[in-house]
C-alpha cells in the first residue's frame, strides 16, 4: 500500500511500504551497503588501469629494443642508422626475422635466453649476414658450425685493447673496452681484442656464403655505452653493411619457427602493451580484498532471543554436543579453567595468576598434595568417558574444600 508522508520541508511525498516494512528508500540503502565494497574494488580497479595507461613510459622499456631510449635501449643506434639510409625493421619473432632476413640483409639477434632448439636451427640457416650480440652457447655453436664457443666470465679491461686483428669493423673502431668471452677452434675464424688468455670480444668468419659476426659483450648498442671508446663505429660499420636491417629482439614467450608453422599472430599480440601490468595488478587487488575482507562475518547486530533458555538446559546441551562430538580434552579444559576461576577468587588471587601460584594458594588452604592439586587442575586431558566424570566429581570436591570456612 501507499501512505502519504511529509518531508521535512512540508512537501508531500509517497512512500511504498511492503510486507516486510521497508521502504524503497530502506531497500536502496541497504543495497548500496552491501554493493559499495564491490563498486569501490571496481571504481579503484579503473583508476588504476586508467593512471597505468596515463604514465606508462612513451616506447618500449625492453633491452635493446630500438624503440626503448632508457639507458638499456638502443634507440639512438637506430636512429643513426636510419640517417645513414638503412631500413631498421624490428621484429619480436623469431619466424618473422626468418622471413624477413633474405639475401642483402643484416639480421641482427640481441641476447635471447629462451630460444627453442627449433629457433635456433631456423636462425643459424637463413641466408642473411648474421650479428649475433651475447647470444647463448647453442645459437653460438648453431651459428658458426661449432667453430667459435663461450669461455668462462671474464671482466671488461682495466685500460682500451687494440683490435689486433684485420677484420674492417674491428679495425674502424680501433680500442675497446668491450668483456672478452669467446674463443675459436679453428684458424679460420678472426678474432679481435683478445685477452691474454686468447678469450677474443668479436668473432668473425664466412659460412655458407653470408659473414657471421659474434660479438660477446653486447653493450655496445645500449644508449649508455655507444659512445664510450669504438662502441659506435663498430656497432654503425657491422649493422650498416647493407640497406636493410632486420632487429630481432626475442619475445621470451615466443614460440614460432617460419610462417608456414605459425601463420596467426600470438594471442598476446594485439593486446596493449600495459595489459600484463594491470592484470598482474588487479590479481593483487582481488587477493589484498579477499585477505581483507575473507574472515569479516559484518558488523555484530544485537538482538532479542526469542526465548529465554534456562541456565541447567543450556548446560545439559553443551554437555550432550560435547560428548557426541567426544572432545573430552575440550569439556575437561572447560571443567579445569572453571575450577582455577573459582578457587582463585575465593583464595584473593587476579584472573591473570600463574598456575604455579594457584597451586601454591590451593595447598595452603587444603594442604593437599601439590602435585595432585597440579595434576587435577592442570593435567592431561581424560582418556574417557568415566575419567571425564572421575574428574567432574574430584573438581567439585576440591572447590567445595577451598569454599568450606
Amino acid at each position: 500500500m501507499s501512505a502519504p508522508t511529509t518531508s521535512p520541508t512540508g512537501t508531500w511525498t509517497s512512500a511504498a511500504v511492503t510486507g516486510d516494512g521497508t521502504t524503497l528508500g530502506s531497500r536502496s540503502r541497504r543495497r548500496w551497503r552491501a554493493a559499495r565494497w564491490v563498486v569501490g574494488g571496481i571504481a579503484a580497479l579503473l583508476l588504476t588501469v586508467l593512471v597505468l595507461a596515463v604514465m606508462r613510459p612513451a616506447g618500449s622499456v625492453i633491452p635493446y629494443d630500438p624503440e626503448n631510449s632508457r639507458p638499456d635501449g638502443s634507440k639512438a643506434l637506430a636512429q643513426v642508422l636510419g640517417r645513414q639510409g638503412v631500413q631498421v625493421e624490428h621484429v619480436t619473432r623469431v619466424a618473422d626475422a626468418v622471413a624477413a632476413a633474405g639475401p642483402g640483409t643484416t639480421l641482427l639477434v640481441t641476447p635471447a635466453t629462451y630460444l627453442l632448439p627449433e629457433q635456433v636451427q631456423a636462425l643459424a640457416a637463413v641466408d642473411a649476414d648474421l650479428v649475433l650480440a651475447g647470444a647463448d652457447d647453442g645459437l653460438l655453436r648453431a651459428a658458426t658450425g661449432n667453430q667459435v664457443q663461450r669461455t668462462s666470465w671474464r671482466p671488461a679491461p682495466d685500460a682500451p685493447v687494440e683490435p689486433g686483428c684485420a677484420v674492417p669493423a674491428a679495425v674502424v673502431a680501433g680500442p675497446s673496452l668491450l668483456a672478452p668471452g669467446l674463443e675459436s677452434t679453428t684458424p679460420d675464424v678472426s678474432t679481435c681484442w683478445a685477452d691474454a688468455d686468447g678469450a677474443s670480444v668479436l668473432a668473425a668468419l664466412e659460412r655458407g656464403g653470408r659473414s657471421v659476426v659474434v660479438v660477446d659483450d653486447p653493450v655496445l648498442l645500449r644508449n649508455d655505452e655507444v659512445l664510450t671508446e669504438g662502441n659506435a663505429a663498430l656497432a654503425l660499420h657491422l649493422l650498416g653493411a647493407h640497406e636493410r636491417l632486420v632487429w630481432l629482439v626475442a619475445d621470451p614467450a615466443d614460440s614460432t619457427v617460419d610462417e608456414g608453422l605459425s601463420p596467426d599472430p600470438a594471442p598476446g599480440s594485439v593486446l596493449p602493451s600495459w595489459f600484463g601490468t594491470a592484470l598482474w595488478w588487479a590479481v593483487l587487488v582481488a587477493l589484498v580484498t579477499v585477505l581483507w575482507r575473507g574472515r569479516r562475518l559484518g558488523r555484530l547486530v544485537a538482538e532479542d532471543l526469542p526465548v529465554v533458555v534456562p541456565s541447567a538446559e543450556s548446560t545439559r546441551g553443551r554437555a550432550r554436543l560435547y560428548r557426541r562430538a567426544r572432545a573430552r580434552g575440550h569439556a575437561a579444559a572447560g571443567l579445569r579453567a572453571a575450577t582455577a576461576q573459582a578457587v582463585a577468587l575465593r583464595l584473593g588471587l587476579p584472573r591473570s595468576s600463574h598456575p604455579d601460584s594457584v597451586v601454591d594458594a590451593v595447598v595452603r588452604a587444603t594442604r593437599r598434595d601439590p602435585r595432585e592439586v597440579a595434576d587435577l587442575i592442570y593435567g592431561p586431558p581424560p582418556a574417557d568417558d568415566a575419567a571425564l566424570s572421575e574428574l567432574a566429581r574430584r573438581l567439585d570436591t576440591l572447590e567445595s574444600e577451598v569454599h568450606r570456612p
